[in-house]
Order: structure tokens, then sequence, then C-alpha cells
């Protein structure tokens, strides 16, 4: 059979659920968290921004330093250059230009010139066009098997006479020498023109200057240099110094001077084998050389990485006092708000008719606080007016239909008790008037609207009795009630009308005897009263319409329908009681009163009934 019952268990866990993700929502924790976060974004986009620009400024400073740097040293090399030119200059314009060439002569005068600059020169020599030595400082046995015309420093010299050349780094193999030394040396050579007879003639001034001296010039530069180094290479791109030399000859080391060679003066970034580096370009006059600092970009990071770890470490401190900052402020913020927020929460479960608001803070809290107090007091009134409103309307209702029940009922059973004296039946008439005093005296019950379950039970069986004998038992009732619910409470007038109901509208007009049962029994702290009949019955829909508005109208009976007993017991115990109905067409009716055990007393009886469930 279906069973209706009105419940709100659901929607009460619902607004549960509501209420539990409302708390979870702390002010405090969520400005904490946004003042956090804008501060950490803030903070670390300040430490980027002043990484990157400390890195940027590192990055300048390290580049100016080079310039600067490969600048001198430029200056340096230049005026090494420049002293050999000048020798070469002073050779040819004091001794080849203003005499004929004598060889003995020649000798004697180089000679000269060497030993005044032999720290820087290894070699000088005066060859005529086809290869043949005029003369030599110091003094030193060409050797034989040394085709001069052939090198490349003589080729250039007397295929581009206007200029002087520079050989990058060589051994100087050109002459004997008894102890078997070879140096490494940069010729420096030029196409010269002397006279030798009276007869002009053109020849090749060689002067060998010493490799070693350009060598420890950058060597000592690049050890002292923190970040990269220093290469020279010549206008095509040929190494001239370089500190890793002996890898690049080997094939185990790479440079980029043949792209550099290419390059002007300036500044470039570029990545080379994988490697990001800086190179800065420095042309020497005279000779087209190019003078290259190299810095890869990870060496300026390495400078970079204790300032770094510096500035990450301010950031984490800024960001600490920040956060305890935050965390007082977000506290003095929220503080007031989580006061108001609970004494909101406190209004559900406060026994106060009227709760008290937390009133107090920066202006806004208090205005929300005084604003909301002031709402309670008016919802306390309106809420007081409604119960009141409400009540008298409920009393109101149950008086008239009560009043339409006495007369109703009573026309009935007097006509019935006439005609029993009529016919002589006079104990009959008798029996009937006794159950209609006994049950009007518990309908009165001296204005009690609570009464015991056994007296409800009495004016129930005086109410079958009579309607028994009307309609010549026609019917059967059976009363099976624990002894352990007669001393309970209960609402006046609620079992009448369930058997009223029974009678009309289950058992009357059946072919079969009727029969109704009333049973009260109770489990734990509930107690339940059933009034099942064996009549017609009725479908699911008919039986969820009698505890509505519309179910409330009968076209016979009292008028007092389910639906009133059903709020009356709603109204003093609560919405989780009341009536439930199992009902199948054919297979009879039950109805069920749903109420709590309370003791029956007179302190209960009156709790009981000023309980107002709306």
């Amino acid at each position: 059979m279906g069973l209706f019952k009105r419940k709100d268990g659901g929607k009460q866990k619902g607004h549960h659920e509501l209420r539990k993700k409302l708390e979870s929502r702390n002010i405090q924790i969520t400005l904490l968290t946004s003042y956090t976060i804008v501060s950490i974004l803030s903070m670390s986009l300040l430490g980027a921004v002043l990484y990157s620009s400390f890195a940027s400024i590192s990055r300048r400073v390290a580049t100016d330093n080079a310039r600067t740097i490969l600048s001198q040293t430029g200056e340096k090399l230049e005026d090494y250059l420049r002293q050999m030119r000048q020798l070469s200059d002073a050779f040819y314009y004091t001794s080849i230009q203003t005499s004929d060439i004598h060889v003995d002569k020649i000798g004697s005068q180089m000679n000269l010139l060497y030993e005044s600059n032999k720290d820087n020169v290894v070699s000088m020599a005066l060859f005529e066009s086809n290869g043949r030595q005029l003369g030599a400082a110091p003094s030193a046995i060409q050797k034989d098997n040394i085709d001069v015309t052939t090198q490349e420093w003589f080729v250039e010299a007397t295929t581009q006479v206007e200029n002087m050349h520079f050989s990058t780094p060589h051994v100087q193999n050109l002459f004997s020498d008894s102890a078997g030394r070879y140096y490494w040396v940069i010729s420096l050579s030029r196409s010269v023109m002397y006279t030798r007879g009276g007869i002009p003639k053109q020849g090749v001034l060689l002067v060998d200057m010493d490799y070693t001296t350009v060598y420890q010039m950058f060597d000592i530069l690049n050890n002292s240099l923190s970040q990269g180094y220093i290469y020279l290479c010549d206008k095509e791109g040929r190494i001239i110094y370089h500190p890793q030399n002996m890898q690049i000859v080997s094939g185990l080391y790479d440079e980029n001077n043949q792209v550099v060679a290419t390059y002007s003066d300036g500044v470039y970034e570029e990545k080379f084998n994988g490697e990001k580096r800086i190179e800065i370009v420095n042309t020497i006059s005279y000779t087209g050389w190019k003078l290259v600092s190299v810095i890869p970009t990870k060496n300026l990071s390495v400078g970079l990485r204790s300032t770094r770890s510096f500035m990450v470490l301010i950031v984490l401190l800024v960001m600490l006092a920040v956060l305890l900052l935050n965390r007082l402020i977000s506290a003095r913020i929220s503080s007031p708000i989580k006061k108001l927020t609970a004494s909101i929460h406190n209004i559900e479960v406060t026994e106060r008719s009227v709760p008290l608001v937390y009133i107090g803070g920066s202006n806004e809290v208090r205005y929300l606080g005084t604003t909301l107090q002031k709402l309670l007091n008016q919802i306390s009134l309106l809420m007081a007016d409604i119960i009141k409103e409400q009540e008298e309307k409920r009393k109101s209702e149950l008086d008239a239909l009560q009043s339409q029940v006495n007369p109703h009922f009573l026309y009935n059973t007097l006509d019935s008790i006439v005609w029993m004296v009529e016919d002589g039946r006079n104990k009959e008439a008798v029996y009937m008037i006794t159950q209609l005093s006994s049950l009007f005296r518990i309908s009165l019950s001296n204005g009690r609207n609570i009464i015991r379950v056994s007296e409800e039970i009495k004016h129930a069986e005086n109410y079958t009795n009579i309607q028994k004998v009307r309609f010549k038992d026609s019917f059967s009732v059976k009363y099976e009630i624990d002894q352990d619910i007669m001393n309970c409470c209960i609402v006046k007038l609620v079992v009448q009308p369930l058997l009223e109901n029974a009678i009309y509208y289950g058992v009357k007009g059946m072919e079969d005897p009727g029969s109704i049962r009333v049973r009260g029994y109770r489990k734990g702290d509930n107690v339940y009263i059933e009034v099942e009949d064996n009549g017609y019955g009725m479908s699911p829909e008919q039986a969820k319409g009698l505890l509505t508005e519309e179910g409330r109208t009968r076209a016979r009976g009292s008028g007092v329908g389910l639906i009133n007993v059903h709020r009356r017991l709603q109204l003093r115990f609560g919405r989780d009681f009341g009536l439930m109905i199992d009902t199948e067409a054919d297979e009879g009716t039950r109805v069920t009163i749903h109420m709590p055990y309370i003791e029956y007393s007179e302190e209960n009886a009156r709790d009981v009934e000023s309980a107002e469930y709306i």
C-alpha cells in the first residue's frame, strides 16, 4: 500500500549543507589570501623587474668594460705595430733611398737598427726581386733550399707595392742558426726601390717581429679577465692570437673568426655552437686585423647568481613581513564581520524572542549590525502578530467545525432516540442517551484541548457505540490499545473524525459486514494510533488529496476533514508528525496518527497546548 507523509528532512539537509558552505567562506582567510597573492605577485614582479634591470645594467657594464679594455689593447697593439713600421721606414729612408747599395755597408746599418730594437725584432733582411739576399741582421746565412720568392710575405710585397704587409704568426726558417733555434714571428714586408751601381732596382725589405711580444701582451690580458676572452685575427679571418690556439690547430676547439672577420666595429649578440655570447669587434689600423672580445652570456649569469640569491632573500623577507602585516590587517578588518556573522548564525539557535546582533567595528559594519537589529525587531513583532493571528484563526476554524459537529450529530442521534421511545425500545434509548452524555462530557473536557489517550479512546467508543445502534450493527469496531500509551498526551477530538470517515466512506453500504479496527501502540519515543477499515478503499491520488485543502469538504459527515486533524497535530507536535494514509482500491484504508510520547501531566498538557509549530 502507498504511504503518504509530509517530511521536511531533505529541505533541512539542503539548508545544512548550504550553511556549511557559507561558514567555510572565512572572510579573514579570503582577505589574507587576496592580500598575500597580490603582495606575492607585486613583490615577484618587482623582483623580476629589478633583477632584469640589474642584469641589463650588468650586461651593459660588462660590455662597456670589454670595449674599454679592447680599445686600450688595440692602442697598445697599434703602438707596437707603429714602432715596427717606423723601424722599417727608418731603414728604408735613411739607408736604402739615400745612397747606392753596398752589401757590406747595408749589413752594418741593419745591425745598428737591430741592436737598438732586438727586444721586439727577431731579424731584418733585404732581398732583390729574384730573392737573393743583399743583407741581414743579425748576420746569418740564408738556407740554400729556401726560395723566398714563393713565400706569402714576399709575394704580397711584390704584387702590392704600395702597402706594408703583416703576415700571420709563423716559424722563421730563412736563416741557419748554429744553436738550432727557430722563432715564431710576424713578418712585416714591403716593396722598396734601391740603387746599386747607379741602376734603380726593386727589392723587398723584411722585418720579422717577435711573436712572443704579441702573445705575452694578450696572454697577460686574458689571464686578468674575469669574463670571456680576447683573440686577434687578420682581415681574412686567420687566427693571429687565441687563448685556445693549440686546441684550434688540433681541431678540438672551434671559433667564429671567419664570420667575425666580416664585421665592422661594434657589439654583436649571436649564438655559436649552441652558446649565446656577446662579441665586441675593434679593427686595428694599418693592418685591418680584428681585435675581438668574446663574453659568453652564461658568464654574466654566473656573476648575477649571488645578486639573484640576495634579491630572492630580500624579496622573501619582505614577503614574510607583508604576510604578517596582511594577517594583522585582515584580522582587524574581519574580526567585527566575523562577530556579526556569528551573531547572525546564533539567530537560528537562540532562545531569545529577539536575537541580539553584534554592533561594532567600522562604520559600515556598525551600520549593518544596527540595521539588522532593527530588522530582527520588526520581524519578531510581525512573527508574534502572525502567530497570534494564525492561532486565533485555527481556534475559530475548530470552533466553527465543532459547532457544525454538535448540531448535526446531535440531531441525528436525538432523532434515533425519539424513534426508539416511540417503538418502546426504552433500554436502547437509555443506552443511547448515556453514550451521548459521555461523548459530550469528554468533548467539553473543562475547556482543555490536550487530554489523555484514555479519554480520547473513551470518546471514540461513545461515538462508535451510538453509530452502531443507528446503523443497526452493520459494522463492528475493535479497540486494541496498549496500556502504556493510555496516559499519553493527545490533541482532543482527533480519533473521532477518523472513525467518522471510516464509517461513511469505508464500511457504510457494504454488502458484507464492515469491520473497523482501532489499534494504539508505542515505538520508542513515538506513539501510533491506527484506524483501519475493510471498506472500498480509494486510489493513491484520492488518498493524497485528503491531506490537502481540497480534501476538507465532504458531502456527508460532520465536515471535520482529515486535513484539519493533520494540521492540529502538526500545530502542537511539529511538522514531523501528523497523519499517514495507506489505502488501495477495494482493499480498505488505514489512517495512522503519529505523535510523540509525552507523559500526561497538567504541566506537560499546558506545554503542548502552548506549543505552536508554524
